[in-house]
């Protein structure tokens, strides 16, 4: 019994032997804690007086200076001259129409330019949808990359086709529909335009549809428009009830009846004019109150605005032929079986005008209306009657 009490006793006696132990642990534990605590709060202040020392020695601006030097913002890159001198090589884009007219106002005005610019004209295509013709534009324009740009205004709803490999690949810009005779006519070539400024190489811009076709090649064209010193837009004063008969006295102070002019919607213009027409908003909103059918506005307001505004820079003539021999309200239109030699004669020869005011033979550039049929046959007589 003894012993079993003494180990009972024993066994208590280890126990209380641990718990002693394992108190002054516990008692020891904290104690370290605490020294390594405050070890690391002496070093953070060390730290921090250092550090604040060597700012005030150093000057906090040229730290942050320091920092800014090595980091180069992506908006640097936007903001570069690359940015502004290179072809923007996706038309797509979110700008309202103010936003791009705005846009596309801006004008150097120092006017050299401080990198080398080969000029470019802007074919612009004013479209409902498809460019029946763009096999023979295709060839018209092999061969001549770098010196000209392509622009499709269509109907909203229309989604191209061409292949990768095509002039025509992507060269829709945001449009809206257009109506015959009304403002979103000149504003679809308004937004043209504006578009076709974005790239400052772009010098010349002519409007065409898709029933043009060119009557030279390449070369010819490109040469004629840049030796120009005239835009080409007609500009006339008729007496008529198609001219003056249209004019409406309440647009008055700012177009008088002396100013009213006419003219083809299909005009070549240079950078200058171009400008012109993208910033006007003193002449806008006349044309659009007050010239409405009967008023046929594409015909009327670019011609009016610009005799106003630059008389002596225009040529008084499009170089877009057209053939009103058939009356009515639209040109004639020319199909499969039109498409001889010699109705490319009657075009092109015995034609008298005036280029940079000398005497010339060689007056448009440019014809329609040429119907889907003609195509086959264009793309035969091309190389010995249009030279490509």
């Amino acid at each position: 019994m003894q012993t079993r009490i003494g180990s009972v006793g024993s066994l208590e006696e280890g126990k209380d032997s641990v718990l002693a132990t394992r108190t002054s642990q516990y008692k020891t534990l904290p104690w370290r804690a605490l020294q390594l605590f405050g070890f690391f709060i002496a070093l953070c202040i060390t730290f921090s007086i250092i550090t604040i020392y060597t700012i005030r020695r150093a000057g906090i601006y040229s730290a942050v200076t320091t920092v800014k030097s090595n980091f180069v913002p992506c908006d640097e890159q936007a903001n570069s001259l690359d940015n502004w001198r290179k072809s923007p090589t996706n038309l797509l884009h979110s700008m309202s129409d103010n936003e791009l007219l705005w846009r596309a106002s801006f004008v150097p005005r120092i006017k050299k330019y401080p990198f080398n610019r080969l000029p470019k004209v802007a074919f612009m295509f004013l479209t409902k949808g498809p460019l029946p013709l763009a096999p023979l534009w295709e060839r018209f324009f092999k061969g001549h990359e770098g010196l000209y740009s392509v622009y499709i205004h269509s109907l909203p709803s229309f989604k191209a086709d061409f292949p990768r490999s095509s002039v025509f690949y992507r060269r829709q810009i945001p449009s809206q529909a257009a109506e015959w005779g009304r403002m979103s006519m000149c504003d679809a070539e308004r937004r043209l335009l504006a578009n076709a400024l974005l790239d400052i190489s772009n010098e010349w811009f002519i409007l065409l549809s898709e029933s043009c076709i060119p009557l030279y090649n390449f070369s010819v064209i490109y040469q004629y428009v840049m030796k120009s010193k005239y835009s080409f837009m007609g500009a006339f004063d008729d007496p008529g009830p198609f001219g003056r008969g249209r004019y409406n006295h309440n647009m008055a102070p700012e177009v008088n009846i002396s100013k009213w002019r006419k003219g083809s919607q299909w005009f070549e213009v240079n950078r200058k004019l171009a400008i012109n027409i993208v910033e006007d908003v003193t002449f806008y909103p006349k044309f659009e109150q007050f010239c409405r059918p009967a008023c046929y506005v594409d015909e009327h307001y670019f011609p009016t605005m610009l005799t106003i505004q630059t008389p002596n820079l225009l040529a008084n003539r499009s170089i877009t032929w057209v053939d009103w021999s058939r009356g009515g309200p639209h040109p004639a239109t020319f199909g499969g079986s039109d498409i001889t030699e010699e109705f490319f004669k009657r075009i092109l020869e015995g034609q008298k005008c005036t280029y940079n005011d000398q005497p010339s033979s060689t007056c448009v550039l440019f014809a329609r209306k040429f119907a889907p049929s003609a195509m086959e046959p264009l793309s035969r007589i091309a190389p010995k009657v249009l030279g490509f």
